[in-house]
């Protein structure tokens, strides 16, 4: 009873953390505008996510797409994360201390920043850490149903995010290097495995009836974004990412080597190393590593335990709690936007020295992307919705955008439900509503555009005017400019369904 009464005081708590730690100030975040609309799209696939996501977009429309419920999720796989490693724990033989360490250890670290934005990023690190606890049951019981549970979970979790990818390539050649490589001897490993074949299917089958954009998205991701990560970034974020527990993931590695009721899980040890081996190696983004570090705090949670739990070390227990709590106070000050934008500028120093400041592009800025990618939205659809009200035939105006953020906030926060924004940018370019004749264009326009003059357009409409401009210098739309183009005096349709063709290909 004590037991479920610590874990349910956690489990509120990181409710309680995840609505508390942004301030009132801030939209949502760019890419979480795009995970929304998909549920307004439902598909076995998109170019940018599996569809787990979308799924779940579709209930927080049912419930009213509210920003409660929007934070809602993230959070429930977030809390699920800190049930699964208090599991672990139990199965394990870790007791109250040990199961307290662990998910305080969750709930205070990069999770917790992970868990405050609508992206299939929280889905893929509960189901990281659900594999992972299933196997650890397997090894522990020896009982089949435990294969068959981890192939339900690596099916869904590819589902929500092909970075579950890297799990495998770590784990396989983990179970080799073991006692445990018995396992592909047993036949309920191969049913398993058909089990997790058969729930990605359907997303295999859309991938190849659409010709894998994954893959070009992907090879656009490397260009753009991943050739700006340095490996020695990469690592450093590994640090910063569970600083507050670092000396129990040093526990959980020492655990696997010195701890003889751990030797069975040492593949843990080897599917650690090499996944992260894949990381650094393919220059990931850091937060792609994170789904690997649950299962190690359980580990290192239950070491802890056993070493602390003989004469005066006993009374060390509670420095090693205050330890999590007290190292985690700068991680929360510079990883949550508490703080209104205005005192984010104003501290800036705090972030530049931890390199925060660096965005996608390569280049240092005013705050950190995320915050900067969370601020002027509303004014951008508010701006848009005053075009659109001007315009009569609203059935046959296109509101295009230059990028998935601006389409999906003004989708999002726009008073017309039926204004359906898009982009040739991400998914959105799926959706360009071609079906009816379009003479009037809502052109949403970054600040770096090359035509401000719209010199393009200009033959093609009868007028077309600068309705307005974002000039909120902190957010990341800072100069997105808003045009009415009214009166086409060209196939519209044609020349867009143009410009799809030669965005795909």
């Amino acid at each position: 009873m004590k037991k479920n009464l610590v874990l349910a005081g956690f489990i509120l708590a990181k409710f309680i953390l995840q609505y508390l730690l942004i301030s009132p100030e801030y939209d949502l975040q760019r890419d979480e505008y795009l995970h929304l609309d998909q549920g307004s799209h439902l598909a076995w696939g998109y170019i940018s996510v599996p569809p787990v996501s979308s799924w779940i977009a579709y209930l927080i429309q049912l419930l009213g797409n509210g920003f409660f419920w929007v934070k809602f999720f993230p959070a429930l796989f977030g809390a699920l994360t800190i049930l699964v490693v208090w599991k672990t724990i139990e199965a394990l033989k870790g007791d109250l201390f040990a199961l307290s360490l662990g998910a305080l250890a969750i709930l205070v670290s990069a999770i917790l920043r992970i868990n405050i934005l609508f992206q299939p990023n929280s889905l893929d690190i509960f189901f990281w850490t659900l594999v992972y606890y299933t196997v650890v049951q397997f090894i522990r019981t020896d009982k089949p149903s435990w294969l068959y549970a981890a192939g339900v979970a690596i099916g869904f979790g590819i589902l929500s995010k092909y970075n579950m990818i890297f799990l495998l390539l770590g784990l396989l050649p983990a179970i080799m290097l073991t006692e445990h490589r018995k396992i592909f001897l047993n036949k309920h490993f191969y049913f398993s495995v058909g089990i997790a074949v058969l729930i990605v299917l359907p997303n295999f089958l859309w991938q190849l009836q659409n010709n894998f954009p994954t893959f070009h998205q992907l090879q656009e991701l490397n260009t753009r974004q991943l050739v700006n990560v340095k490996r020695a970034d990469f690592i450093k974020e590994q640090f910063l990412f569970f600083i507050s527990s670092l000396f129990i993931l040093i526990a959980a590695l020492v655990g696997f080597f010195s701890y003889p009721p751990f030797k069975k899980y040492r593949l843990f040890f080897y599917s650690f190393v090499f996944s992260l081996s894949l990381f650094i190696y393919l220059k990931a983004k850091g937060y792609y590593a994170i789904g690997l570090y649950p299962i190690l705090i359980a580990f290192g949670s239950v070491y802890l335990e056993v070493l602390l739990a003989r004469g005066k070390r006993v009374y060390l227990r509670p420095v090693a709690l205050l330890l999590v709590v007290g190292l985690s106070i700068r991680f929360i000050q510079i990883a949550f936007p508490f703080e209104s934008p205005e005192k984010v500028q104003q501290n800036s120093e705090r972030y530049k020295s931890l390199g925060l400041l660096r965005w996608e592009d390569g280049k240092e800025h005013n705050m950190p992307q995320d915050f900067a990618d969370m601020l002027g939205w509303r004014e951008l659809a508010m701006t848009v919705d005053s075009a659109y009200s001007k315009v009569d035939e609203q059935s046959q105006t296109l509101v295009l955008c230059d990028n998935y953020g601006q389409a999906g906030a003004i989708n999002y926060y726009s008073r017309f439900k039926n204004i359906r924004a898009v982009s040739m940018n991400a998914d959105y370019i799926n959706w360009v509503p071609l079906d009816k004749p379009i003479r009037h264009v809502i052109l949403v326009q970054e600040a770096d555009d090359d035509d401000p003059g719209r010199q393009k357009e200009l033959p093609l409409f009868e007028s077309i005017k600068l309705v307005g401009e974002n000039n909120n210098p902190l957010s990341r739309e800072n100069g997105t400019k808003v045009y009415l183009l009214s009166g086409a005096k060209a196939d519209i349709n044609k020349i867009i369904e143009g410009d799809i063709k030669e965005s795909r290909y």
